[in-house]
């Protein structure tokens, strides 16, 4: 299946996920497991069928891994910020990244507060709203704007930070500029569908999403868990020297 293919086709989940939301009763009614919303399963439901028919395998944060007919798998996070939905925040989203054999390929993140999308195929550049992102000017940490998942003892040295809820759309901002970078202050708390699709549209602008362990981020396996952190170079490499002095290897 064509890149571009695979995105249309995620462009046709938006809507219907977008309004599935928006109509559930009570945000806050639980799933089916701990951390699960009520909301996480429909969106998911509605996911899943279509690219299933398109014979594309799924690995989805809410059901689990589909095998496919080929060899694209698409990550699936249905509602990325589940909880920011539920109390009613506008900053969560719909996150979807088809692997192939050489990575990630296509991938969309949608908020779906705000209907504000990002694109990204593979050596082709990102999009927001359909206008493509550039690379963003360096910045030194002790001037810079970090968004955080959790917090540490201590900063590191950035000037702001900002604890929103969503990674995927955390990292997007940092791709558009609207954050200078991120840094996951917890271990190994995000699973891959938090971050495969916006690591692909931050690698189309030049920000690179690397694991705070040195692990390989992109692995489709349900159970494993990683700390990631993006910024475009040099700020990486003082955010990850930063944290590693909070945080010493273990």
């Amino acid at each position: 299946m064509h890149p571009t293919a695979i995105l249309d086709l995620f462009d046709s989940l938006v809507q219907p996920v977008t309004r599935a939301v928006q109509e559930v009763d009570d945000l806050q009614a639980a799933g089916e497991r701990p951390g699960q919303y009520a909301l996480d399963l429909v969106a998911d439901g509605l996911i899943l069928g279509p690219l299933v028919d398109a014979g594309l395998g799924v690995l989805s944060e809410e059901s689990g891994t589909i095998e496919g007919v080929g060899d694209v798998t698409v990550v699936v996070d249905p509602v990325d910020g589940s909880t920011n939905a539920s109390l009613g925040l506008p900053w969560y989203a719909l996150s979807l990244c088809a692997v192939d054999a050489d990575g990630a390929v296509a991938a969309l993140v949608a908020n779906l507060a705000s209907g504000t999308t990002y694109r990204a195929v593979r050596h082709e550049g990102a999009t927001r709203e359909g206008n493509p992102l550039r690379p963003p000017p360096p910045v030194a940490l002790a001037d810079a704007i970090i968004g955080v998942s959790g917090l540490p003892p201590r900063s590191l040295g950035w000037a702001q930070y900002r604890a929103y809820g969503a990674a995927a759309l955390d990292l997007c901002a940092v791709a558009a500029g609207e954050l200078h970078g991120f840094v996951d202050c917890t271990a190994d708390a995000h699973g891959v569908w938090d971050y495969a699709a916006a690591m692909l549209i931050c690698a189309e602008v030049g920000v690179a999403v690397v694991d705070a362990g040195h692990r390989d981020l992109l692995v489709l396996d349900h159970g494993i868990r990683r700390t990631p952190v993006a910024a475009p170079a040099p700020l990486l490499g003082e955010l990850l020297a930063a944290r590693a002095a909070v945080f010493p290897a273990r």
